[in-house]
């Protein structure tokens, strides 16, 4: 497992329920068809599809298991891709899964507003993590957060559900977990973690005011 940062005193700190929010789908929105027309530009290729290549390596990419150029080389389907296609390709993808969602955005600044503890636990390659923290204005709303990439860890194992809870001091009955997929989803409430599962219909202000009652 990569080295992680020493945990900051300030998240033992007791106030509320941790929400504890992944990023694609529920923070971001699907890429849209010009995303996937700029990535078949650069390979050639429709990534677009549940089967295409692009997906079939992600978990491996997502868990740090596999550098960018390996990833991309993967994708491609050739031996290796030079180090401006690579950087090129990443750019695009960062930039696909960048499109953020109004709705998630109000409830994470209505959360924030109320000095709400939150947190961010996604599956995402060490590269993309990087440049969201850098360049990312939503990161603003997060006390702390967590990518896979940079853990070695994937959800939905549940040793990083079990990294996550130690980083944030908290037990599983203290923490409420929102998500779009329902592995992850069965995994934090097998650990008796509370949980939302988010989609299109969610009226996720609600939906946590409930667990609060």
């Amino acid at each position: 497992m990569s080295a992680s940062p020493p945990p900051d005193p300030s998240l033992r700190e007791s106030g509320g329920p941790w929400y504890l929010f992944d990023y694609g789908m529920v923070i971001s929105t699907a890429p849209t068809p010009g995303d996937w027309a700029a990535l078949k530009r650069e390979t050639g290729l429709d990534l677009a599809a549940p089967g295409s290549s692009y997906w079939r390596h992600r978990e491996e990419f997502d868990a740090g298991r596999l550098s960018p150029g390996s990833y991309w080389a993967r994708v491609v389907g050739t031996p290796a891709v030079d180090a401006g296609k690579v950087s090129t390709l990443e750019e695009l993808d960062a930039r696909q899964w960048a499109h953020l969602n109004p709705a998630t955005l109000r409830v994470l600044k209505t959360l924030s507003g109320e000095g709400a503890r939150l947190a961010l636990l996604s599956n995402m390659p060490a590269g993309m993590a990087e440049r969201y923290r850098r360049e990312s204005r939503w990161m603003k709303f997060f006390r702390t957060a967590w990518f896979s990439g940079e853990l070695d860890l994937l959800k939905p194992a549940p040793e990083i559900f079990g990294h996550v809870l130690a980083g944030m001091h908290a037990a599983p009955e203290d923490v409420v977990f929102i998500d779009d997929n329902a592995r992850n989803i069965e995994a934090a409430q097998n650990l008796g973690i509370r949980t939302v599962h988010f989609g299109p219909w969610t009226n996720l202000l609600q939906e946590l005011a409930d667990l609060r009652d």
